[in-house]
């Protein structure tokens, strides 16, 4: 349960603060419709292929991320204010919000087109065929979940049919 220094300094600084870049044509990834590309930071084992798979699918779409492996996420999603029912194994911070689990890219460009007054966004759980889980054709059905200031959970998107 500790933080190194430079881990610690990261996850504060972005908690505090949003940084927007655009470098989507420089480094070759797809870009989304009027939006800039943002950065991503992200903290997750160092051990977990879906996680690595996740920041694939943000690259891929636009994303510049910063990656840092931890060895227990359990203080820096007790920092960031993760609820405990939407945890999942990676945690991320993208202009003052909050990314959980396994969020689809274009939900976290709507998210940062429409800026609500949330704290961010989850996939709890380690849902099949979500980004970073794809397993073949198997695509189970999942809720991307809203965070509210207070920890209440709304739906945000719902993937069935996809």
């Amino acid at each position: 349960m500790k933080y190194t220094l430079v881990s610690l300094a990261m996850l504060l600084t972005a908690s505090l603060l949003g940084v927007q870049t655009s470098v989507a044509e420089e480094n070759g990834a797809s870009k989304d419709a009027n939006t800039t590309p943002s950065v991503i930071t992200v903290y997750r084992s160092p051990t977990c292929d879906c996680c690595k798979n996740w920041l694939t699918h943000l690259r891929n779409h636009g994303f510049t991320v910063e990656d840092h492996t931890e060895a227990d996420m359990t203080p820096i999603k007790d920092h960031l204010g993760v609820p405990g029912a939407v945890r999942s194994c990676h945690t991320a911070t993208i202009d003052g919000y909050l990314i959980e689990g396994h969020v689809p890219a274009t939900d976290i460009r709507r998210l940062l087109t429409q800026r609500p007054q949330i704290k961010g966004l989850a996939v709890p759980g380690m849902v099949v065929g979500s980004p970073g889980m794809e397993m073949g054709n198997r695509k189970d059905p999942y809720t991307v979940v809203s965070i509210g200031r207070h920890d209440e959970l709304r739906v945000f998107r719902e993937y069935r049919d996809y």
